[in-house]
Parts: C-alpha cells; sequence; structure tokens
C-alpha cells in the first residue's frame, strides 16, 4: 500500500503593478513593496498635502501591506524599477486646469484635473452654456484638426455626461469612426476634422446639459489620458469645455 507524498503548501503570488495599474512592460510584474508605497506617500504629502484617498499611495499601501503579510515582500524592500527609476508626482497647467499626474518608473499610475474657478459656488442658469454647444465652438476653434483618438475619447466623455450613455449615431461614434480612418490615412488633407464630425453635435445628442467643472475636469482628464504626450489640443474638446465651465460659473469671466 503505498502512502501519499504530503504536498508542499503554495506560496502565495504578491500583488504586482500590473494587477491594479494600468501599466505595461517590467513593472507590470513587479511586486508592490512597503518601501513603493512609503516613496509614494510621502509624494503625495508634498505635493498635494495629503495622501490622496484612493489614489496611488493609497491602493500602493494596501497591496504593500497585503505582500508583507503573505511574507513575498520584506518589510524594507523596495521593487527594483520604483527604486532605480523613481516615484514622482508633477504638475502642469493645461486649458485653465491644473493636472497632477503621478508616475513610478516613468509609467503613470493615477492623476488628478483640477479646474481653475473664479467663482464655483455660483448657480447654472437656464442661459450656461451646454456640453453640446461646447463641442460645436470646437468645430470653430479647432475645425481643422484631424480627428484622434484624443479627440475620440474626449468627446465620447462628453457625450456620455451629457446623455448618460453614447448613442450608435451619436457624436461619440462619428469621431471614434473619424480617428480610426485617420490612423489608416496618410494625406493630411484626407483626414477627418473635428469641424466635419461636430458642426451639430447639440443636434446628434440624445440629451443635453449645462457644462459644469466636475464635466470638463472629466473630459480634460480623458484627453490626456489619451494623448501621447499627456496635453490637450489649443482650442480643442478639452479647452472649450474648461471655457465653458468658467463661463457657467462666472458670467464675468
Amino acid at each position: 500500500m503505498s502512502q501519499q507524498q504530503p504536498q508542499r503548501p503554495q506560496q502565495e503570488q504578491p500583488i504586482k503593478y500590473g494587477d491594479v495599474f494600468d501599466v505595461s512592460g517590467q513593472l507590470r510584474s513587479q511586486p508592490i513593496a512597503p518601501n513603493d508605497a512609503s516613496a509614494m506617500q510621502a509624494a503625495e504629502n508634498m505635493v498635494l498635502g495629503k495622501t490622496h484617498k484612493g489614489g496611488p499611495a493609497s491602493v500602493m499601501q494596501s497591496a504593500a501591506a497585503a505582500n508583507l503579510q503573505r511574507g513575498v515582500v520584506g518589510r524594507d524592500e523596495g521593487s527594483r524599477i520604483a527604486t532605480e527609476q523613481g516615484v514622482t508626482i508633477s504638475e502642469a497647467e493645461i486649458a485653465g486646469s491644473r493636472i497632477v499626474t503621478e508616475a513610478v518608473g516613468g509609467q503613470v499610475v493615477g492623476q488628478y484635473v483640477e479646474l481653475n474657478m473664479t467663482n464655483p459656488a455660483a448657480a447654472l442658469g437656464s442661459d450656461s452654456v451646454t456640453i453640446g454647444e461646447a463641442l460645436e465652438t470646437t468645430a470653430l476653434t479647432a475645425g481643422e484638426k484631424p480627428v484622434d483618438q484624443s479627440d475620440a475619447a474626449a468627446i465620447q466623455a462628453a457625450e456620455v455626461r451629457a446623455s448618460g450613455y453614447t448613442h450608435p449615431s451619436g457624436v461619440a461614434a462619428a469621431a471614434q469612426s473619424a480617428a480610426d480612418l485617420n490612423a489608416r490615412t496618410m494625406n493630411v488633407e484626407n483626414k477627418a476634422k473635428l469641424g466635419d464630425v461636430l458642426a451639430d453635435a447639440s443636434l446628434r445628442l440624445a440629451e443635453d446639459k449645462p457644462v459644469t467643472r466636475e464635466d470638463a475636469e472629466g473630459i480634460i482628464g480623458a484627453e490626456i489620458r489619451n494623448n501621447p504626450k499627456m496635453v490637450t489640443h489649443p482650442g480643442g474638446v478639452a479647452s472649450s469645455m474648461a471655457a465653458a465651465a468658467r463661463l457657467n460659473e462666472d458670467p464675468t469671466f
């Protein structure tokens, strides 16, 4: 009668950067370690004045604590990429907004958009600029710009905020089709332009609403996240939304 050999308990797997953040390359497979979380917390406290609830530092602290409890990282351990390439927080002013970007090893793990308002407590009136009208303004201010993925993402965010969803024949679908077509078109003259997509934007929205600070911040963030250079286009969708939100909350702007 043969005896079964006792099975060794399997070692628990660490929580890696790729499990909680949209990162690529070697960073994806790196365990989140206590020193990484401490470095990000210190950076957030220095730049933001506190640890942002639900932000990268908070997520990293939870992951590092779990990894420490599982015994897969050391108490004074840091991941190689975070140790060698650093944990950083940078600030930029784009389209009248403060953009805070957090990165580990040069890869973005978090971003905040804060729209500067003169009078944020002001009520929105019936003559406020709507999301559809702001999109149509973009057709005038940046109408000759070929539509790319950052434009499509911003327009999609705008339609969702205006109507609660994107319609199959709505402005977001048209923008995405234009961006996909442009990616395959070499001649700039033949590319679809923002003016082609946004000229009648308010009519193509299932519903419309005045632009608020929160709407503008979300749309600005969508445009930046989908731009390889992490910037907005002057006079583009994000810029028009920021201007509309400031005008709605301070008519004297």
